[in-house]
């Protein structure tokens, strides 16, 4: 099993993030939908959903909303919000979910650099285009990999619910490595994040490849314009 799959997976993964700024979160999406004039009644795929926080908030401000995500556990928490037009299932991003079928598709938070292969990477992206009717939009929220590597923090420890994880981080063969050791009580567990360092040049052939262009670039949640040393994240506007 990859190790995305068996970290997302663990209950550990979601008491670590468990204190995500929902407001920023809540912010970023209102901009989004103001700046791309997004309608009520838009019909959105919101890709590696995890517990569907980002699908719950634009599903709230009217669109109709399908989150899908690669862990069961994720996909069994989200279930608890769906709706008439909220719903959610397990599904692997790499497939076509509907072809033709979305006027909006999301992969945030950066939930994307998992694979092994790049020719998985290409394949998500093909798949995230293929979802969308002629016209929708994709929009990619993914760290700015420069600004990430020169402030890398090598080790931290966090201690959340008596629980501690020991954090080592590390940039090798193009992936930025976060090892996580994790004392609970007498019983010890080790996971690893392995994201690849997918800059804008790497994303910019993805998506040209996918048959989408880029549109807009931005560098924070508030819809600044992106600066390559000094942006926050790398937010990609691509049109089908």
């Amino acid at each position: 099993m990859s190790w995305f799959a068996n970290w997302f997976d663990s209950s550990y993964y979601h008491i670590l993030y468990k204190n995500r700024d929902e407001k920023e979160a809540e912010l970023f999406i209102e901009n989004l939908i103001t700046k791309l004039q997004i309608k009520k009644g838009s019909k959105l795929i919101d890709i590696a959903c995890g517990k569907g926080r980002h699908a719950t908030y634009f599903n709230s401000l009217g669109l109709d909303v399908v989150g899908v995500d690669l862990s069961p556990n994720s996909i069994a928490a989200a279930t608890k919000n769906e709706n008439a037009t909220l719903q959610f299932t397990v599904h692997d991003m790499r497939e076509v979910y509907k072809k033709n079928n979305f006027d909006i598709a999301t992969n945030l938070f950066t939930s994307f650099g998992y694979f092994e292969k790049e020719e998985d990477e290409q394949k998500a992206i093909n798949a995230m285009a293929k979802n969308l009717k002629s016209g929708g939009f994709l929009i990619i929220d993914f760290m700015n990999v420069k600004k990430v590597i020169t402030n890398l923090v090598p080790k931290e420890q966090k201690t959340i619910d008596n629980i501690v994880f020991n954090i080592t981080r590390k940039v090798e063969n193009g992936h930025i490595i976060k090892d996580i050791e994790i004392i609970d009580g007498t019983e010890k567990q080790h996971f690893q994040e392995k994201v690849k360092a997918i800059t804008l040049a790497d994303y910019s052939e993805f998506i040209s490849n996918a048959g989408l262009k880029i549109i807009d670039i931005f560098g924070n949640y508030k819809l600044d314009s992106f600066e390559d040393n000094i942006a926050d994240r790398l937010i990609l506007i691509c049109k089908k």
